[in-house]
């Protein structure tokens, strides 16, 4: 197989190295994948009005998120269970992203560690995505954690009271293979039953569907760590959340992976961005695979771009290395697409860029 030249050419070199089960894992979304579809779509239907003679001879990507230097504002979402995709894991994940200044946001549902992860990239910049669970004591056992490991920001993902309907696990009864645990809990019954995949069961156990806006002041007592609110599809739901003192809003809808239909996160990332009128932090993840779509991003207002399932597709593909070509990649064609639209900072991607 030749070598990749696009993110998109990862997936199919990653495909011949998973299992089918693992692959279906990643890969797939709710039901009939409608939203899945769309998240890349929305980024497909906006185009860009690009300026003219500017000099672009020299570009700078840089930015800050929740007071974190960045070299471009592209960071890694949180995505489960890497070592499916390669035996090091979320330590290499972290590594690659390290190696670059990219932060990671780490999946609670990781398969190494949170602290051996924070081990294999110490000074790296790095998050942590938390699910509530029906146990508070599990709950604040992973806050505490996490800030005790140096991780700097919560990313309290608020879009899944109950797992979504993912068929294609169903199709392979989809369980964790030998040697391959959740590492941040105590061993978890996980033998599901009929129609059930260890994910589903998993959330069944340890999730909680009762989470709401009342909770929100508990989490915040449980370490001094700004919290983001992963999952945000609405307008209202967003000013909500600034005005209870959330920092960051990620605009998310579980790339396609929960309700089936929602809309796509590029088509109501303008009234979210509107809606919080600079008052908090906004990260919007869902289709993200060019660096044009980055661009076409941060026009409408988002403050960063997360990718999640192009991070497994270069960890599958060649671990490490992998992950940092992926990065690479969008990195790269992001500066190429601010020279062609006139753009010489993160100051001068405005909304009039869009068609």
């Amino acid at each position: 197989m030749s070598i990749p030249v696009n993110v998109d050419e990862f997936e199919p070199v990653a495909r011949e190295r998973l299992s089918q089960m693992t692959y279906d894992f990643y890969a797939g979304g709710a039901e009939d994948e409608i939203t899945l579809r769309e998240n890349r779509e929305a980024f497909r239907r906006r185009f860009l009005r690009y300026r003219v003679l500017v000099d672009v001879s020299e570009r700078d990507t840089s930015t800050t998120l929740l007071g974190q230097e960045l070299p471009f504002p592209v960071i890694l979402a949180p995505t489960a269970m890497h070592k499916l995709a390669h035996p090091d894991g979320e330590a290499a994940t972290a590594q690659a992203a390290a190696s670059l200044g990219v932060l990671m946001t780490l999946s609670s549902v990781s398969t190494v560690t949170l602290e051996d992860v924070a081990g294999a990239a110490p000074r790296a910049p790095r998050w942590f995505q938390l699910y509530c669970y029906t146990e508070r004591a599990v709950t604040e056992m992973l806050v505490k954690r996490a800030y005790a490991a140096g991780y700097t920001a919560l990313v309290v993902t608020v879009d899944v009271p109950y797992l979504g309907r993912r068929e294609r696990d169903f199709r392979n009864a989809f369980v964790l293979p030998d040697g391959i645990r959740l590492a941040n809990f105590d061993p978890i019954p996980v033998s599901p039953g009929e129609g059930e995949s260890v994910l589903s069961q998993f959330v069944a156990t340890l999730q909680t569907p009762t989470l709401s806006w009342d909770d929100l002041a508990w989490l915040r007592s449980l370490s001094p760590m700004p919290i983001l609110l992963k999952g945000i599809v609405r307008a209202d739901d967003a000013q909500r959340a600034v005005d209870l003192g959330v920092e960051g809003i990620w605009v998310s809808n579980h790339g396609g992976r929960q309700l089936d239909g929602a809309v796509a996160t590029a088509d109501v990332l303008p009234e979210i961005v509107s809606a919080v009128g600079g008052r908090a932090e906004i990260v919007v993840d869902g289709g993200v695979r060019r660096g044009t779509d980055v661009l076409k991003a941060l026009a409408m207002g988002a403050d960063a771009v997360a990718v999640g399932r192009p991070q497994l597709w270069g960890l599958a593909a060649d671990g490490q290395n992998g992950v940092r070509r992926v990065l690479e990649m969008l990195r790269d064609e992001l500066t190429l697409a601010m020279a062609l639209c006139g753009c010489r900072d993160r100051s001068e991607i405005t909304s009039d860029l869009l068609a």
